[in-house]
């Protein structure tokens, strides 16, 4: 609904204003003399955001669509050049306005959290594999889920029961999910350190000893299924509903964000447009939670 999504994009420019105007280090560095940008730093994050949960993955298509249909809430719409320039050096800027909007919920405190992991494919064809500014880091994966190879990178993805993000790592196709996760948590220490008696719920690639031993340190209890071989874990009849969760939160990412559509090219590029796809999905619980909605996974709310 039109009057939604506008209330949305008022209310996460209001959010990151405010942000900036407390913390202006926060905005991307730009010469102290110069010409002003037109469009600002908080217009830039609000348009990223509209940009995912609209489903635009070309940026020129989109820039179009703001022009034609969104005139009154952008009066200054770059061209496309300029605007995948800005977009890429405010990366990190995104990713605190989504861990400002995260920390601003109810259920940021959730003591339970859900992990996994989800493919972003980067290309398809030898040439692009051969060409790509992503060799070195993009590399081929097998997702089990759809029981395919792939050439990319693989988002792991750490959020509460109702979806929120919690933490996130971008990594190549063939990285140890238990490492990342480990890697992910140590960090960002703090995280855990304020919830003791945390409950972590992965898949069967969360497994081993050491691993288990590491996270319980920390005071974090995993639960997941019982593998092959393994005696019957406690909590296991829990497991399937709960799990169901993280499947809908990456059907967000990928189905209505199109995740597996980001179109980066470069590292650079792959990491803005994941950062978009998060910073929505967050947007969107926390406007929710902030007018006192239920907190809802999905994003079809806010479609054009």
């Amino acid at each position: 609904m039109k009057t939604e999504l506008d209330s949305l994009a008022t209310a996460l420019y209001v959010r990151t204003d405010d942000l900036l105007k407390a913390s202006p280090h926060l905005a991307p560095w730009r010469p102290a003399v110069g010409i002003a940008p037109k469009l600002s730093d908080a217009e830039l994050v609000t348009l990223a955001m509209m940009q995912a949960v609209l489903g635009f993955t070309s940026e020129a298509r989109w820039l179009r669509h703001v022009r034609a249909h969104l005139q009154h809430l952008f009066p200054y719409v770059p061209e496309q050049p300029g605007y995948n320039k800005r977009l890429r050096k405010a990366a990190d800027l995104l990713r605190r306005v989504t861990r400002t909007l995260a920390v601003d919920t109810s259920v940021w405190s959730d003591d339970v959290w859900i992990v996994d992991s989800t493919p972003v494919e980067c290309g398809r064809s030898r040439e692009t594999v051969k060409r790509s500014d992503l060799a070195g880091w993009a590399e081929y994966g097998y997702c089990a889920s759809h029981s395919r190879f792939f050439w990319g990178l693989r988002l792991h993805l750490v959020c509460t029961l109702q979806g929120l993000p919690i933490g996130f790592a971008l990594t190549g196709a063939k990285a140890d999910e238990r490492e990342t996760l480990l890697d992910l948590l140590a960090a960002e220490d703090d995280l855990v350190a304020r919830r003791p008696g945390q409950t972590l719920i992965g898949d069967k690639n969360y497994f081993g000893r050491a691993f288990e031993r590491e996270l319980a340190e920390q005071g974090i209890r995993l639960l997941r299924p019982t593998r092959k071989g393994e005696p019957e874990r406690s909590g296991t009849p829990l497991f399937k509903p709960l799990r169901q969760i993280i499947e809908s939160v990456n059907e967000s990412l990928k189905g209505q964000l199109d995740l597996e559509h980001h179109r980066g090219r470069t590292p650079g590029g792959v990491i803005t447009r994941v950062m978009q796809r998060i910073l929505a999905l967050t947007a969107a619980i926390w406007h929710n939670d902030q007018t006192g909605q239920p907190v809802l996974r999905s994003l079809t709310t806010y479609d054009h």
